[in-house]
């Protein structure tokens, strides 16, 4: 699984020999299965994740019921903001599919960035561009419609509707699962009668 971190960070540096060796030594890597629980709300975390398989789902729980903010997929990563603040987490961070992950905590990177300082340059890049994709999707989700919002999910992230019980997908939209259901219903006699 390596190699697929590798061919990722292909797509912006190319790795020095001592570079994959360290980053190997390191063991990032961990399988975890699906159903597990990352980090739980009120509990305390020291570790950013990056998806080289799998899927993981960000959620709140508002009164018993599960509001779903993100999900993470393949070379999509993901730092906790209890790591940042040192705070307890507000959210919960599941495994909705069996998952490989790249994981690290602060301790393993600075050595590691002190060693290689690319790297660290790069990961900022990156944590901007993430940040970046962040701030655009809530902007789309603030302005739209639950039916804008399917149809800009269906768009930029049509795997997530195979791969995500509907239940999870509705919480992600801001709607009820019959609200879904309806929606999708409506768009499939649109398509019909075009």
């Amino acid at each position: 699984m390596e190699q697929q971190l590798f061919q990722y960070l292909s797509k912006y540096i190319t790795l020095t020999e001592e570079e994959a060796n360290e980053l190997i030594s390191m063991d990032l890597i961990r399988a975890i299965p699906k159903g597990s629980i990352l980090l739980r709300e009120g509990e305390r975390s020291i570790r950013s994740y990056f998806v080289l398989k799998g899927c993981l789902r960000s959620y709140y729980l508002i009164d018993g019921e599960e509001k779903t903010t993100a999900f993470y997929t393949e070379n999509q990563g993901v730092t906790p903001q209890c790591v940042t603040t040192q705070e307890p987490s507000a959210y919960f961070l599941v495994c909705v599919e069996d998952c490989v992950l790249a994981t690290s905590t602060s301790d393993m990177e600075a050595p590691f960035f002190e060693k290689f300082p690319r790297f660290e340059s790069l990961c900022r890049v990156l944590g901007e561009k993430m940040l970046t994709n962040q701030q655009m999707s809530f902007d789309a989700y603030m302005n739209s419609t639950p039916e804008q919002r399917y149809l800009l999910l269906l768009e930029n992230r049509p795997d997530l509707i195979q791969r995500v019980p509907q239940y999870q997908l509705a919480s992600y939209l801001g709607i009820k699962p019959e609200s879904l259901s309806r929606i999708r219903k409506r768009l499939l006699e649109k398509k019909r009668s075009a």
